[in-house]
């Protein structure tokens, strides 16, 4: 099953949440995309002692889940792409959407 997430908050337990599905998901054999949007794009900024968000992404992302960020988001932000955080758009999204067989929402 390919399934979609999209995440718009940067609050730690809810980010650390969507990660650990979308791990958990991978781990079945299902492809996991996560779009980042909204403060979602601040995921790599995110220390908390509690939740290792950290962590998390570093295990999705050996896991070869696909991670996108919208732009605009990020830009409002003073923010530039990255590895975690690379810059998408809306047009983006909607593709996620169209292939995903299920999309779920964090935040």
């Amino acid at each position: 099953m390919k399934i979609g997430i999209v995440l718009g908050t940067n609050e730690p337990e809810v980010v650390w949440n969507a990660f650990r599905f979308g791990i958990t998901a991978l781990r079945s054999n299902h492809e996991v995309n996560i779009f980042f949007m909204n403060s979602g794009v601040e995921v790599e900024s995110i220390d908390d002692t509690k939740y290792d968000v950290k962590k998390q992404i570093d295990s999705f992302i050996e896991n070869e889940g696909q991670i996108l960020a919208c732009g605009i988001c990020l830009r409002s932000r003073g923010k530039d792409g990255s590895n975690v955080c690379p810059i998408s758009t809306m047009k983006d999204l909607l593709k996620m959407v169209e292939d995903s067989d299920k999309i779920l929402t964090f935040g």
